[in-house]
């Protein structure tokens, strides 16, 4: 588990307060950080002491994928939609501190009405210079997986047993039954 905005494990020796490029020995290299993260989980399950372990993206990419064209009728809509969120959490608020049901309602609608013109004020600001809907993400070009140096050679050897593929194991059934 990842503790991405601080939490319990935030002041640990281990974890470092500054951008801190990462120690340790290479054990694996992968194309994916589901193939990164598979290697770690299977290091965890031969017993390796994977606190001494880190998932590095190497050779960072920002990937935005284009999702659709953005009109003005999307974005009243989904002005709209966001506003009946806000518009009936603000509602039942308003509804259950005057004992008023009413209450929803108008929060519903004012919720609505603020969405609308925010979106399209912000929209309208734009000037046509984005009228596409995306999606972005940050991937790396390959996941090196790396330890300390105590238990690298360790680690080496283990992710040597899952490259190799099943042999034995409780996850796995012989094919003769």
């Amino acid at each position: 588990m990842t503790i991405p905005f601080g939490g319990p494990g935030r002041n640990s020796p281990a974890l470092p307060n500054l951008p801190t490029p990462p120690t340790g020995w290479p054990v694996g290299s992968f194309a994916t950080y589901e193939e990164a993260q598979r290697s770690v989980d299977y290091l965890a399950d031969q017993e390796f002491p994977v606190g001494d372990v880190t998932i590095v993206g190497v050779d960072l990419m920002l990937v935005e994928r284009v999702i659709g064209r953005l009109t003005w009728g999307r974005v009243i809509g989904s002005g709209a939609a966001s506003g009946v969120w806000m518009g009936l959490f603000v509602g039942a608020l308003l509804a259950y501190s005057n004992n008023n049901s009413a209450m929803l309602a108008i929060g519903l609608v004012g919720g609505v009405v603020f969405s609308v013109i925010f979106a399209a004020i912000s929209y309208a600001a734009t000037r046509g210079k984005r009228d596409f809907t995306s999606s972005s993400q940050l991937v790396a070009g390959r996941y090196d997986v790396l330890s300390h140096p105590r238990n690298a050679e360790r680690a080496k050897e283990v992710l040597a047993k899952l490259a190799m593929g099943p042999r034995s194991g409780p996850d796995w059934e012989s094919p003769t039954g």
